[in-house]
């Protein structure tokens, strides 16, 4: 357990024996902000289990869950991956935030944002200063009021 919440709510660290978890509140996030279809889910869902799996063993994914009464209600993680110094950091690290979900019977009470806090502070432990993230439309006030803004960033989706 790392730091208690209310009586009955904990955060503990992932394992690899969380992969699945990890996974369904994955596929739960981007089904909640109607992203893709159930089928591209369910295809991702196979891709990313052995492959956050993997990180979670080599700790280059960082994993929190949030429980009450032993029932897992939310989680977070960070990615710590390699990246070429940057007029920004000079770290050759870069740390991306991804699957932050709460149940929505969890909602409201503070849950992420503990989630982010420790994410945060193992980022700082790490001397990993750049840390980036998508935000949902749900999920930007919290990043907002922790400091992070939008960047100028662009992306693309080649052909296959």
């Amino acid at each position: 357990m790392i730091r208690p919440m209310h009586t009955a709510m904990s955060i503990r660290l992932a394992t690899p024996a969380d992969s699945a978890i990890i996974t369904e509140h994955r596929h739960k996030m981007f089904r909640d902000n109607r992203f893709a279809t159930e089928d591209i889910l369910a295809r991702m869902d196979e891709a990313f289990e052995p492959w956050v799996r993997a990180r979670l063993s080599d700790s280059r994914y960082v994993g929190l869950l949030a429980e009450d009464r032993d029932v897992v209600v939310a989680g977070a993680g960070v990615f710590f991956s390699d990246f070429p110094p940057h007029w920004r950091h000079a770290e050759p690290t870069r740390a991306y935030v991804l699957n932050v979900y709460t149940e929505p019977e969890a909602r409201g009470q503070g849950v992420a944002k503990r989630l982010m806090e420790y994410l945060i502070e193992e980022c700082r432990k790490r001397r990993v200063f750049t840390v980036v993230l998508h935000a949902s439309p749900q999920g930007r006030p919290l990043y907002e009021k922790m400091g992070f803004w939008e960047s100028d960033e662009m992306m693309t989706g080649l052909a296959r």
